[in-house]
């Protein structure tokens, strides 16, 4: 499951980190990391 891998991978992310974030179009509140630049 792509969201719950993503959730382990969102403790690891730091300030600064330029990361792709997709947002929920029913959920503005909510957003998704789909990609992180390393």
């Amino acid at each position: 499951h792509i969201s719950g891998r993503m959730r382990k991978f969102f403790i690891k992310i730091l300030p600064g980190d330029k990361v792709t974030v997709e947002l929920s179009p029913y959920d503005l509140t909510r957003g998704r990391i789909t990609y992180r630049k390393k």
